[in-house]
């Protein structure tokens, strides 16, 4: 049904078409003007404002009666969506009266050109093909990760052979210009080992238009899939059960948290923290990073004095993580109440072999006939543990973590 609003838009066409018509003629007449008199009678000088008035007023209501149309579904005040292809061709002009003719009887043909569109359905991405949104916010500060405290090297193999440290017998001392005895013998020993390089991979499909329509959400598509590929990385690096395809992570490999000795009055986790670096650095290593969980890493900077101030972070400020002079990582692959610390720098090295890549294909499976796109995102790492002794691992059980 044809609304007042569209029956206002094809009246003011007309008139707009009408009075494009007189300025033609006028301007047909003040050219003439111009050539005879060299200079426009009165007359056609007034006519031809006139008409440059209301062809000003004519264009204005166009445009608010098409403004209207887009906006408003038979005055009614829903959202109006474009239009099916059946729907632009039943409305083409001249189907009407084909249709009357040979509704009945007869043979005829009749041809309208139509276009189909991205819709705003429920379900669709086509309501971000129009503007460009910024909808999808990315952290402005990105956390530490495991991969960060590592050393890092590549590799072209699919598994890395290396040497573990087992033990070390430092009997380095002072000795005379002219020793009667042969020079101190110190003693390194190692074992052989290997360690494999693994694939991490996660994909998603997706609409090939949508990803081609909207250039934000292929990149944010791209941002997630890499962040997801380190987050699983991380787990592999900490925790990997070193089984199957798994990585032997390096919690997995760390030696057990012992106190050697140091009496601690009214001890706490950020205590036992330190006397864990105090193990690595007993075991001939300076540990260089502090590995917690979430959880127990707001419990330390919620730490207060007996006047409540904050004793290791300002809530104003954008401090980065640390205790006892080393990095803080505080990651979800780690547990409630565990903690490692370690010489990540020297006791361990990880290998890239692949770096993290991003593949798009429509050539999975049926993507090609339905218009959709595979994303793969995956890499390939190592991990080499040198001594295990520069890692300690522990907990938190039966104290106060901060």
């Amino acid at each position: 049904m044809t609304t007042a609003v569209e029956q206002e838009y094809k009246q003011v066409q007309a008139d707009l078409k009408e009075v494009n018509a007189n300025l033609k003629a006028y301007a047909e007449q003040a050219q003439k003007d111009m050539k005879a008199n060299a200079q426009l009678s009165a007359e056609t000088k007034a006519k031809v404002d006139e008409f440059l008035v209301k062809q000003g007023e004519l264009a204005a209501r166009l445009q608010a009666a098409e403004q209207h149309i887009v906006k408003l579904d038979g005055g009614g005040g829903a959202a109006r969506g474009p239009k099916s292809m059946g729907e632009t061709f039943v409305e083409a002009e001249g189907f009407a009266p084909f249709a009357a003719k040979y509704a009945g009887s007869g043979k005829g043909s009749f041809s309208a050109s139509v276009q189909a569109a991205i819709t705003s359905v429920p379900g669709s991405a086509g309501d971000f093909i129009e503007p460009t949104r910024v909808g999808l916010i990315q952290p402005v500060q990105q956390r530490l990760f495991i991969r960060d405290l590592l050393s890092w090297g590549r590799t072209t193999s699919n598994s890395i052979e290396y040497v573990r440290e087992t033990g070390f017998a430092n009997n380095a001392d002072v000795v005379s210009e002219n020793p009667a005895n042969p020079k101190p013998e110190s003693d390194i020993t190692f074992e052989p080992d290997s360690a494999p390089v693994v694939t991490i991979a996660h994909w998603v499909r997706a609409s090939r238009q949508v990803l081609s329509d909207v250039a934000m959400l292929a990149s944010y598509i791209d941002g997630r899939l890499r962040y997801g590929l380190k987050l699983k990385e991380e787990q592999q690096l900490l925790k990997g059960s070193g089984v199957g395809l798994n990585i032997n992570g390096i919690y997995t490999q760390a030696s057990a948290y012992a106190n050697p000795g140091v009496v601690v009055q009214a001890e706490t986790g950020i205590d036992r923290l330190r006397i864990a670096l105090l193990q690595v650095t007993l075991a001939e290593y300076e540990a260089d990073g502090i590995v917690l969980s979430p959880i127990d890493w707001a419990a330390i900077e919620l730490t207060k004095t007996l006047d409540n101030a904050y004793l290791f972070a300002t809530p104003r400020g954008l401090a980065t993580p640390g205790l006892w002079g080393r990095p803080v990582v505080a990651t979800k692959s780690m547990d409630a109440s565990e903690f490692l610390v370690g010489s990540f720098q020297q006791g361990a090295q990880g290998w890239d072999r692949e770096d993290v890549t991003v593949t798009a294909s429509t050539e999975d499976r049926d993507n090609f006939v339905k218009n959709m796109v595979t994303i793969l995102c995956e890499e390939r790492v190592g991990l080499t543990v040198y001594r295990p002794e520069s890692f300690v691992k522990g907990d938190f059980d039966g104290l106060v973590v901060s």
